[in-house]
């Protein structure tokens, strides 16, 4: 017998219809869990927190947010846990995982999605949570690749802004200064992606996406060049740059070059030649 979960997922593959969550309003209670890295600094968790509560929204902690186990917040089955609860309350109706790091893909098969479905809401995260994002839009649900209370303290106000324009409803628009490797023309479609080393290890998963028509977006941190070109290799090889609607190249932060035999090339050059037979 089908459940329901795999009904909506049967319907969003060939329909192509994704659940829109309800968007959030004034007195709202919201959830913040930590599936991955554990929370090293209370007081900017602080910071993030005392912000929501400014947007009106009341705030409901997961029992072991502030858990430890060696660089987790936790073991998997408490970060499972936290995480399930939040996913199953109704009264919930946004969940911020508090930071990346490290953590989300090794509990991403013991979540149960049906209980959430009946009752959609907002996931928000990026970086690791990339794993999280490609099974909800496996699932036909939209959520929202954005910001972490861990990391309020050092955001831009405008970053802040459009994640409450997000959560709240707000029509965003963005403009951006140009780069010498853009491509001009329009592009429509489901906007999917995340961190690279997320979404390339997701191939041959459960939680590998379909990138036909779809606009793909791109970030990482902490990465040699030479393995931001492997990783795009990566991508190619399995098939899943070509048919795009567009790329979008992100934030790549923190990368690091072989200072006696550096790799010669930067990141965007390594993206931009990947992609160059391509017509986005």
């Amino acid at each position: 017998m089908e459940t329901s979960v795999a009904k909506q997922a049967y319907f969003f593959v060939y329909f192509c219809i994704m659940i829109t969550p309800p968007y959030l309003k004034n007195g709202d209670k919201i959830g913040i869990v930590a599936p991955a890295t554990r929370v090293v600094s209370r007081s900017e968790m602080g910071y993030g927190i005392d912000i929501l509560k400014q947007w009106g929204l009341q705030i409901e902690l997961g029992e072991y947010i502030f858990a430890e186990y060696n660089q987790f917040a936790g073991t998997d089955a408490q970060r499972t846990a936290d995480l399930q609860k939040m996913l199953d309350d109704p009264s919930i109706k946004a969940i911020l995982c508090a930071r990346g790091g490290y953590g989300t893909l090794r509990i991403i098969d013991q979540l149960n999605f049906d209980k959430f479905m009946q009752h959609p809401k907002w996931v928000v995260g990026f970086s690791d949570v990339t794993i999280l994002h490609n099974h909800l839009h496996l699932l036909g649900l939209e959520s929202i690749h954005g910001s972490m209370p861990l990391l309020f303290p050092r955001q831009t106000q405008a970053t802040i802004d459009s994640l409450r324009g997000a959560l709240f409803g707000q029509q965003l628009n963005f403009e951006l200064p140009a780069h010498p490797y853009n491509r001009l023309g329009t592009a429509k479609g489901a906007l999917i992606g995340g961190n690279l080393s997320l979404f390339v290890n997701s191939i041959g998963t459960p939680s590998q996406i379909d990138t036909q028509g779809k606009i793909l977006f791109l970030e990482d941190v902490d990465e040699y060049l030479y393995h931001i070109d492997r990783l795009m290799i990566h991508l190619k090889r399995a098939g899943m740059l070509t048919g795009l609607a567009g790329l979008i190249v992100g934030q790549f932060t923190e990368l690091m070059d072989d200072k006696v035999v550096p790799f010669g090339k930067d990141v965007n050059t390594i993206i931009a030649e990947m992609v160059s037979e391509y017509p986005y």
